[in-house]
């Protein structure tokens, strides 16, 4: 059985903060560090909420792969009760609820970051396979009940898109085309937040703005669609004070 305890201590031993300055932050870097993490095993420094979430290794370096070739509709992660129970509590049953609607969507949550609110979240990324998707997304803003936003790019679409969760619904909130996004690449992806302002960069570039109507507010994470047969390497997180 996972434990919040046994979170905070896994996620407290995976973690390596490296010492790092932007302008307008007050940087506190932290990047997930894979390198203790076993080959063929569901992570343990990202908890899976949806989907197959496995490390894999790519050219002696460990990866976190989500495997969409073994994808089915409405089918949750491993464990996920204890799983939700250690990230909400006694809240955990709202947020089972709304797994389940969205099991269309794989993602994982960093189990340490409790609340983010300003700063920057980066990944590395490349896609595999998939025949509907090719989706990496930095997933952010995550409540309690399920909720959340999240960026996400896609090698078969060469877009990225803004996307709101919401009451058991999709939408979209910013869709900008034209963002080369080749398969079999590793990309960068990154994800600015400064109160209610959104960046999103793909490849060091800034393709999307948006301004919400609320603040950020929330749990963080990474997140996939369908299909997709996913890598994920270097995930860091910068908050500003």
């Amino acid at each position: 059985m996972v434990t919040s305890k046994s979170i905070g201590l896994t996620i407290a031993a995976a973690l390596g903060l490296a010492a790092m300055a932007l302008p307008g932050l007050a940087a506190q870097p932290a990047t997930i560090d894979l390198s203790g993490e076993t080959v063929g095993a569901e992570p343990k420094s990202l908890v899976p909420v949806v989907g197959f979430w496995r490390i894999e290794n790519d050219s002696g370096k460990k990866v976190l792969a989500v495997d969409g070739r073994q994808w089915k509709e409405g089918q949750s992660s491993a464990g996920i009760a204890d799983k939700a129970r250690a990230l909400y509590g006694e809240r955990y049953a709202e947020f089972l609820d709304r797994v389940q609607v969205y099991a269309y969507f794989p993602y994982v949550v960093a189990p340490d970051v409790q609340n983010f609110t300003d700063g920057e979240i980066t990944v590395r990324f490349e896609g595999l396979s998939g025949r509907i998707d090719q989706g990496a997304g930095i997933l952010f803003n995550l409540k309690p009940n399920g909720d959340y936003l999240t960026i996400r790019a896609n090698c078969l679409e060469d877009n990225l898109v803004l996307w709101k969760f919401e009451n058991g619904k999709r939408s979209s909130v910013k869709w900008v085309r034209n963002t080369p996004t080749a398969t079999r690449q590793w990309h960068d992806l990154k994800v600015r937040i400064s109160g209610t302002k959104v960046e999103g960069y793909l490849d060091g570039k800034l393709y999307l703005e948006h301004t919400l109507a609320q603040p950020v507010s929330g749990r963080i994470g990474l997140w996939s669609k369908a299909d997709s047969h996913m890598y994920f390497s270097d995930y860091t997180v910068i908050m500003a004070n």
